[in-house]
């Protein structure tokens, strides 16, 4: 109920893995129920009296005045995990590494031309994460899906159309980091995408060093 999920597994993702906590048979030691409470922030919850009156957060939970939050978890918890591998390769923020960053602060800070990927000027999107190495700018984007629905195949559709428009600008590359389950409804979507943006990459690619590889 505090973490305002209804199902019966509740997936975690930090910066030492992923976990899936399976609670349909309540068979945890107490050791599994505090690394639970840990990852799940249940513990800062309380100690940080981030809620004063349990009860009443429980209520407001259950009367779905938590529903926004709830709708964008996901996508903070894999943008969080991205930042901190970007980091672990050695990437300094403000410096090498720049987090939420416009169209045209990316042109302004390294004299590029966006106007492909901007519609000559007309359209200012933002970037979750820019990377500028000695060679390249990559302009990167990460969300995660527990859940499938018609935002997996506008996702996918506007990012097949970015990363064509990106390829026409040298020096710039598109990266997209995605997972979740939520794909197993939109493959072909997906699928479409690789076939003309090559660097589409889950967590287990970021578990296994792919920002290390960045030139």
């Amino acid at each position: 109920m505090l973490l305002a999920v209804r199902a019966n597994e509740i997936y975690t993702i930090d910066k030492d893995g992923e976990y899936n906590f399976s609670f349909k048979k309540m068979n945890y030691s107490i050791e599994e129920y505090k690394m639970f409470m840990r990852k799940t922030k249940l513990f800062d919850l309380l100690q940080n009296h981030i809620v004063n009156n349990l009860v009443d957060y429980a209520t407001g939970v259950e009367t779905g005045l938590d529903s926004n939050a709830r709708k964008n978890r996901g996508g903070h918890l894999m943008e969080n995990l991205v930042e901190s591998y970007i980091q672990k390769a050695g990437f300094v923020k403000g410096q090498n590494y720049f987090k939420e960053m416009y169209i045209h602060e990316i042109e302004q800070k390294w004299n590029v031309n966006l106007s492909a990927i901007s519609n000559q000027g007309k359209m200012e999107k933002r970037f979750d994460f820019v990377i500028k190495t000695d060679k390249q700018i990559y302009v990167i984007e990460t969300n995660f899906y527990a859940s499938g629905g018609s935002k997996l195949n506008e996702t996918a559709r506007s990012y097949k159309t970015l990363a064509q428009e990106v390829a026409t600008i040298d020096g710039v590359t598109f990266i997209w980091f995605t997972d979740g389950c939520g794909w197993n409804s939109a493959k072909n979507n997906l699928e479409e995408t690789f076939d003309v943006l090559d660097t589409i990459y889950n967590i287990q690619d970021i578990e296994n060093k792919i920002i290390h590889c960045l030139d």
